[in-house]
């Protein structure tokens, strides 16, 4: 006999999230009213997060598959071949909404997340990265979220002892009341022993693994498919808490009963916890199956089944064991001082049965739970283009090297070291290039091979030109990997937009899925896994799209790999690529001139394709010294970069007169590098790009302690670095104006 609580309302079906027609879907479904349970149980897998129900029509245009792959998107996480008998397991994914609420726990549980994602694969994770979105540094939240979510992250990311070694931050006032965070992990695992969600055989025993259940989290999945209003503080109890050494002590255990053969099937329970764990593993595998609540191990005293199936407490997984391990599993994960209990089983009927107090409190078809959930083909609306900024009509307000200081102290462009360094970035002892560069560098076990790691995504061209912005996102990940010496080899992607259900968004959704794809084919970087998270907004005033790319790469040789510093004086600085002095988007056209506004500059994707090939070849045969992508602020932003990182000044050409001044050094032109070559190089480097038809040319030479422009006033590196080095703490400590 089904147990029927309440009385399912029209105010009780909203509540949860369902529409109308929706909820009549889930009528014909199952030919009667749910019970209260079951309509948890619907409302938990057919809200956004979980169902993708507005996205996966256009997700089926990204690229999944190539040489590299073995599993795409559908699992955990995604997995590509490194050689030796290797594998990278990778995901990107978002903790937004609660972060805002409560961002140490909403960050710390981010970073949970997605390392379980990682090691429900049978990886053992080496590396964190994440990209932050914040909103203006003059309003009243920002401050508090920029101090909670980093210090959630490096809790978590320090204590479970992974190390975080790369990621991005920005400022804008379109994140005002919805801040991003999302969290990349990256671990390792033997090729031939992956494991994964789908469940097999009938009658094997489903096991409980981890901490216990209680009330917390609870609908975090569905708040996660709804934008903000006003009343952001009365979602908190839908905010997780996370504990990291338990998670670290339930990556030992799982590891250890992989490694000794007990496992069919593993499912991390995440966005919607029990339920979408049991009912994934059970329809991947082509199965029903019965879950035993009254063998939950609970935390909380009355729990009841709504309750433990829509509990999102961290630190959980649910497996498929082989009965005749139960008891050598069990054996294990007590050594460990977790909770292990068999609370159900594989069944052939494909009905997902739950059971509490001897009731029953749901009876619904399982494959349908996911198959049948809505997928709509939302309208969408493309913008205008913008139009293309003439650089000859924009007037510099101010001398080129007043610019550049001004520019290396703006929320966006200025040094990020107060946020890295409260992450541990060297433990493990493999972190090879540490953040502050294009991409971090991790070594492979004991070498000689090492992965590339990058997040990157520039949300003010997405919002002027989603699918040059999609593009641009993809190939300056691709260009970072390439700068250190890197072969981009697959991406992960975290896809966050405003509410789809307005045309003009799922415009930019659309836009930017599509340049996305594009640059994924051009540059056969494939896309293995990722995240959709819509309804980023509060009051109708969305964010900015902003589709954040995670990407990996291969060196074969660690010691190879390049860095950005200058190394020493007397080398030549050359500049790969075409300047055309693009200041559309560009951050001299915001920061200096006032003005965020115009087309992005294009995306030439044989152009981005040949430029990194020839860099990549000259990084690994060592010809050169120094590589940098140009990216934010463009030639001379990136310019003293290098220079701050080596210590090392540069004296710089004069800027070509038919390009003027401000455009030629500011301009954000795409495909471009800047790298260093010794004297005596130069040549053979001048030939092998013109033999390539790659433009490559010489703007200057390193030495002295100043960066020096031809018809400017040099300015010493030193201030230049306190420049760079001095916003963020400033801002931090509450030491400048609220107007900035």
């Amino acid at each position: 006999m089904l147990s029927n609580n309440p009385a399912i309302t029209p105010e009780l079906v909203a509540e949860h999230g369902l529409k109308p027609d929706e909820y009549q879907r889930v009528l014909d479904l199952i030919g009667r009213e749910p019970s209260l349970t079951e309509l948890g149980i619907f409302s938990a897998m057919w809200n956004e997060h979980c169902s993708y129900k507005s996205s996966k029509v256009h997700l089926r245009g990204l690229p999944t598959k190539g040489p590299h792959v073995i599993q795409g998107p559908g699992e955990n996480a995604g997995v590509i071949d490194i050689g030796d008998g290797l594998a990278c397991v990778f995901k990107m994914e978002s903790h937004n909404h609660p972060s805002y609420i409560e961002p140490y726990q909403g960050a710390a549980t981010g970073v949970g997340g997605i390392l379980r994602d990682v090691f429900t694969m049978g990886a053992r994770p080496i590396a964190c990265l994440n990209a932050l979105s914040f909103g203006a540094p003059s309003h009243p939240k920002t401050r508090h979220l920029v101090s909670g979510v980093v210090a959630g992250i490096g809790g978590y990311g320090n204590s479970f002892g992974v190390p975080t070694v790369g990621g991005s931050v920005r400022f804008h006032a379109r994140y005002d009341g919805n801040c991003l965070v999302n969290a990349m992990a990256v671990g390792i695992a033997r090729k031939d022993k992956i494991f994964y969600a789908a469940a097999s055989g009938v009658g094997m025993p489903i096991v409980y693994l981890g901490s216990k259940t209680g009330r917390d989290g609870i609908h975090g999945a569905s708040m996660a498919s709804a934008e903000f209003a006003e009343d952001a503080d009365a979602k908190r109890p839908t905010v997780q808490v996370g504990d990291p050494f338990s998670e670290k002590l339930l990556l030992e255990a799982c590891l250890e009963i992989m490694h000794k053969g007990c496992v069919i099937a593993i499912q991390d329970m995440g966005a919607a916890g029990l339920t979408s764990s049991a009912t994934e593993m059970g329809a991947k595998g082509d199965l029903g199956v019965t879950l035993d609540l009254d063998k939950v191990p609970c935390r909380e005293e009355n729990m009841n089944a709504y309750e433990m199936m829509l509990s999102e407490s961290q630190e959980r997984m649910l497996m498929v064991l082989k009965p005749e391990k139960e008891k050598e599993a069990e054996a294990i994960f007590r050594k460990w001082g977790l909770d292990f209990a068999v609370i159900g089983e594989t069944t052939p009927s494909k009905r997902f049965i739950v059971r509490h107090g001897g009731k029953v409190m749901a009876d619904l078809p399982i494959k349908e739970l996911g198959d049948s959930a809505p997928e709509y083909k939302r309208p969408f609306v493309s913008a205008a283009k913008p139009a293309v900024i003439d650089a000859e009509e924009v007037e510099a307000p101010v001398g080129l090297v007043e610019a550049l200081t001004s520019l290396l102290a703006t929320p966006d462009l200025c040094s990020k070291r107060w946020v890295w360094e409260q992450y541990d970035h060297i433990i493990l002892g493999n972190t090879v290039q540490r953040p502050g560069g294009d991409a971090a560098v991790v070594r492979i076990e004991d070498g000689p091979k090492g992965l590339a790691l990058t997040t990157d995504v520039t949300p003010r061209y997405c919002e002027a030109d989603p699918l040059e912005g999609g593009k641009q996102a993809v190939a300056e990940c691709w260009r970072n990997l390439t700068a250190v010496g890197a072969k981009p080899l697959a991406i992960t992607d975290n896809l966050n937009f405003g509410n789809p259900e307005r045309p003009e968004i799922m415009g930019q959704f659309v836009g930017c899925v599509r340049g996305i794809a594009e640059a994924c084919k051009a540059l056969d970087f494939p896309v293995v896994s990722g995240n959709v998270s819509l309804y980023n907004e509060t009051n109708g005033r969305a964010i900015l799209p902003t589709p954040s790319i995670g990407g990996v790469g291969l060196i074969d040789d660690f010691t190879k790999s390049a860095t950005l510093a200058f190394k020493r004086a007397g080398e030549a600085i050359l500049l790969v690529g075409v300047t055309a002095g693009w200041l559309g988007q560009s951050m001299y056209l915001r920061e200096i001139c006032g003005r965020e506004e115009g087309a992005p500059p294009p995306v030439d994707l044989i152009e981005e394709r040949e430029n990194g090939d020839i860099v990549r070849s000259l990084i690994l045969d060592g010809t050169l010294s120094a590589a940098h992508d140009l990216s934010d602020g463009g030639l001379l932003v990136a310019l003293a970069e290098m220079a701050m990182a080596g210590s090392v000044g540069a004296t710089l050409d004069k800027a070509p007169d038919d390009i003027p001044a401000h455009a030629y050094w500011f301009g954000e032109d795409q495909a471009r590098y800047l790298v260093t070559v010794p004297e005596a190089k130069v040549k053979a480097v001048l030939d092998r790009a013109r033999a390539s038809s790659v433009l490559v040319s010489r703007i200057g030479t390193t030495g002295g302690d100043a960066l020096t422009l031809a018809g400017e006033r040099a300015v010493l590196v030193a201030i230049l670095r306190e420049r760079f080095e001095g916003w963020l703490p400033a801002y931090m400590a509450g030491e400048l104006p609220a107007s900035v």
